[in-house]
């Protein structure tokens, strides 16, 4: 049957590809062809810029040491940059596969992982699409992917999730706190030509009703750390850990 080009809306994706366009060029932040943005971004390491240090975020470490995560399992970074996250993981003992779009993060964090003597899988693509981030995973890791994401893309972050996140795994995650940092207009207003703005900000309700499906563990502010602490953390950050039950699933 010959496409007709004029009508190109039948399938649910069709609808969020159209929807990604009216955020043009911010689409590039998420979309699979945004890796030439992400290049630049990184490209220079000396930039100042608070996450290219090479610290795990203070919440993660203290969900280890409080035994609030397990001591081992499958554990997937999203959108993990330079894999300061991912290689605090594979320390710990978790088998970790570490996902972003960009081939000059992925090569950095590729660089840490051999310095740290861990063994971490570094996966170049778009987790919403890519066949390479396969579930289940025990732990489910996002330090700043999930705040880039326009309104009708946390449909396929949620469906994201509910594919890969085993029963009784833990989601954590870190985003822009509203009252902070990030833009806090309502989504509807972000369709009218606003834009993302480098980013949205979220109040703890509005987390709480988005990931409803999983059970809260805890969910609060980053705790800021000082130059020298081994750790990373920012205030206008929530650092959120959640958890899916054993039976059911975060549809």
């Amino acid at each position: 049957m010959e496409h007709i080009t004029h009508r190109n809306i039948r399938t649910v994706d069709d609808v969020l590809q159209l929807l990604d366009g009216l955020f043009a060029p911010e689409a590039d932040r998420w979309t699979s062809g945004g890796a030439d943005w992400w290049d630049g971004f990184y490209a220079d390491r000396d930039k100042d810029v608070p996450f290219f240090v090479a610290k795990p975020d203070e919440s993660l470490v203290s969900y280890l040491d409080r035994g609030l995560l397990p001591a081992r399992g499958r554990a997937l970074d999203l959108g993990c940059g330079p894999g300061r996250n991912a290689v605090r993981l594979a320390a710990a003992g978790f088998r970790v596969d570490a996902v972003d779009l960009s081939p000059t993060a992925v090569a950095w964090g590729e660089e840490r992982a051999r310095g740290a003597g861990v063994d971490v899988r570094f996966v170049r693509g778009d987790a919403f699409h890519t066949a390479e981030v396969a579930g289940p995973y025990d732990l489910v890791l996002d330090s700043g992917c999930f705040h880039h994401l326009p309104p009708h893309r946390r449909v396929s972050y949620l469906a994201l999730l509910d594919r890969v996140l085993a029963p009784g795994g833990h989601f954590a995650l870190t985003c822009f706190a509203a009252g902070g940092m990030g833009s806090e207009l309502p989504d509807a207003d972000l369709y009218d030509g606003a834009g993302l703005r480098g980013g949205l900000a979220y109040t703890p309700e509005e987390l709480r009703w988005i990931f409803s499906d999983l059970e809260e563990v805890e969910l609060r502010r980053m705790r800021e750390q000082p130059p020298r602490s081994a750790h990373f953390g920012e205030a206008f950050l929530w650092t959120a850990l959640f958890r899916r039950p054993e039976a059911g699933g975060c549809t």
